[in-house]
């Protein structure tokens, strides 16, 4: 039957009425049950980690977007309480209600929101003791504020305000005293400056050309202060850190301290201290010296360093070299698959590519370098005689017989293929224990399965494992503050057998090229932890290879800790903590 427009109407809105009038009287009856479970016991809803942790993810970019003027108390406020915040919101999750991947993410983020407000704690101490040194610095910081909130200024006053702030500091240079201040405060301070000049040369170019009256007033006094800072930065590189600023050679960087190392070991879930670590290391060291020598009395020789001369100097002509790693790329994927290792995706084994190293980052990645790409090293033209030949030796068959898995498959490459599509969203607690450990391990692994057939192929592994081990020892010694980069340097070519300039340049890399305090130690302990925790795990009535290597990679680089948690089945409180000693002999 036709109905008219006019009773369909009338109905509609009849219908509409009462739907409302039922969602009213839910919400009241919930709003009821709410407030009468609040006064009785707080009920916690379960919620989806994932999409928390992409919220917090998101949150926390725009704070670092809008409040990044550096040494900012306003900008340090504002991430104290955005962590607050979310420390409170995590304390109401009733953690029991989550699953076990919940109870995982919810770990992680707490340790991630802890280890930021220590850190924070941290570089607020250090720009205490320096504070003398940047006089400057509250003025430059509350200028860039005004011009991030848009306020008002004033240029006849901000122009006389440069021109004291230059003469101030003029008169600082002329009267400059190092007294009070070591050489790691001049390094912090000079940094610290650069930092400050940048941001008063954004602040500049802010208004200068859009306000005729500020470029009028300020740019002859800006450009003088700015010339200032410049020289105030390089008095305290010379004067105090003794360092030339034209040097471009000179490995120099900021030395951790015990305090903050112990820190970053705790929330890398490590429970050793920096001297437990290092006897780790030594141990593994003494193993490799032993399988050393075996290889080298193998090849007739009695000094491993002889047996290492010879396969140095068995690299491949110039132009060769790619040649050399999509075989050796394919042995790698040969073997691993022969034995069901860990699942490898044809689009993973098609996707990755070559590419060369050019001369400048060399000085800094002297071998090779890997992900979606393997980025060879290898001399070029323009290098010098000696350089080239330390690239070649460096970089011979026998050591790129490791690095090449490590970088490809089933090391890196299959890594971020993976991460990229099992738990993306926890990229933002990516730790090198589980980047760099994974590629070691399978170093490790592969060695264990035979995967080296020759005397000359064990010590290229061999040198690689030897190297890891040095990394912990130097790395953690250096920034314990009892190694200098020049004691460094001569450790890898006298322990390890390091082309001198290649041992320059993974010390500068170490200090100088933007890792974490831990990262180069992380190599062999992440591999060690993945080790012991392979040893627990794999095994008849237990996981296969196949399914261990598999789930590790599904969990994305989190704290290998926290996949052995995973892996486990007894329950997991709120206040858990680890007390994995993973290396205990």
């Amino acid at each position: 039957m036709r109905t008219s427009a006019r009773s369909t109407s009338f109905r509609g809105s009849l219908l509409i009425a009462l739907l409302i009038a039922s969602t009213m009287l839910t919400v009241g009856r919930g709003q009821e049950a709410n407030e009468g479970a609040t006064a009785e016991r707080p009920r916690r809803a379960a919620v989806d980690m994932r999409d928390l942790i992409e919220r917090f993810t998101a949150d926390r970019s725009s704070v670092a977007y809008r409040y990044r003027v550096p040494m900012s108390q306003v900008a340090a406020e504002r991430r104290e309480r955005f962590r607050e915040q979310w420390l409170k919101r995590l304390e109401r999750i009733d953690f029991d209600r989550l699953s076990r991947d919940g109870q995982i993410d919810w770990l992680l983020l707490r340790n991630l929101i802890e280890r930021e407000a220590a850190r924070d704690e941290i570089e607020r101490a250090k720009d205490a003791a320096i504070a003398d040194l940047l006089p400057f610095a509250t003025t430059i910081v509350d200028l860039a504020e005004v011009r991030e909130n848009g306020g008002p200024i004033d240029p006849q006053a901000l122009a006389g305000e440069l021109d004291r702030l230059h003469r101030e500091l003029s008169a600082s240079i002329a009267s400059f005293s190092p007294e009070g201040h070591g050489p790691v405060d001049g390094i912090r301070a000079a940094r610290r400056t650069d930092e400050l000049r940048r941001t008063l040369g954004e602040w500049f170019r802010y208004y200068d050309g859009y306000d005729p009256l500020f470029s009028w007033w300020c740019r002859a006094p800006y450009e003088a202060y700015d010339a200032t800072l410049k020289r105030w930065s390089e008095t305290l590189s010379r004067r105090l850190a003794g360092l030339d600023p034209s040097d471009s050679t000179t490995i120099v960087g900021e030395p951790l301290g015990r305090e903050a190392l112990e820190a970053e070991l705790r929330f890398e879930m490590i429970p050793y201290s920096p001297e437990e670590l290092v006897e780790i290391a030594e141990r593994e060291f003494a193993w490799c010296d032993e399988q050393m020598a075996i290889a080298a009395k193998e090849l007739g020789y009695d000094d491993w360093r002889d047996a290492q001369e010879e396969v140095k100097n068995r690299f491949v002509p110039p132009g060769d070299q790619p040649r050399l790693i999509r075989e050796l790329a394919e042995q790698a994927v040969e073997f691993v698959e022969a034995r069901d290792l860990v699942t490898i995706p044809p689009l993973c084994k098609e996707t990755w590519r070559m590419e060369m190293m050019s001369p400048e980052r060399q000085k800094v990645s002297p071998f090779f370098l890997g992900g979606p790409a393997i980025i060879v090293s290898y001399p070029t033209d323009e290098m010098s005689h000696p350089d080239k030949l330390m690239s070649l030796r460096g970089n011979n068959p026998h050591f790129s017989h490791a690095t090449v898995q490590h970088e490809l498959i089933p090391g890196h490459h299959l890594q971020q293929f993976m991460t990229k599509r099992h738990r993306a969203y926890r990229e933002i607690f990516e730790t090198p224990f589980w980047v760099e450990g994974w590629a070691l391990y399978w170093e490790m692994r592969l060695w264990d399965l035979g995967f080296s057939t020759t005397p000359e192929d064990r010590i290229g592994m061999l040198f690689w494992r030897k190297h890891r081990c040095a990394r912990i020892i130097f790395s953690l010694s250096y920034h314990l503050g009892t190694m200098s980069p020049q004691e460094c340097i001569d450790y890898l070519v006298d322990r390890v057998g390091h082309e001198r300039a290649n041992a320059e340049a993974e010390v500068r890399r170490s200090i100088m090229g933007g890792y974490g305090p831990l990262y180069q130690a992380a190599y062999m302990l992440g591999g060690l932890q993945i080790r012991a925790l392979h040893g627990t795990q794999v095994g008849p009535a237990r996981m296969t290879e196949r399914r261990f290597h598999d789930l590790i990679l599904q969990q994305n680089a989190i704290p290998i800790e926290l996949i052995r948690l995973r892996m486990s089945t007894g329950k997991i409180d709120r206040d858990w903590r680890t007390t994995w000693r993973f290396a205990d002999p």
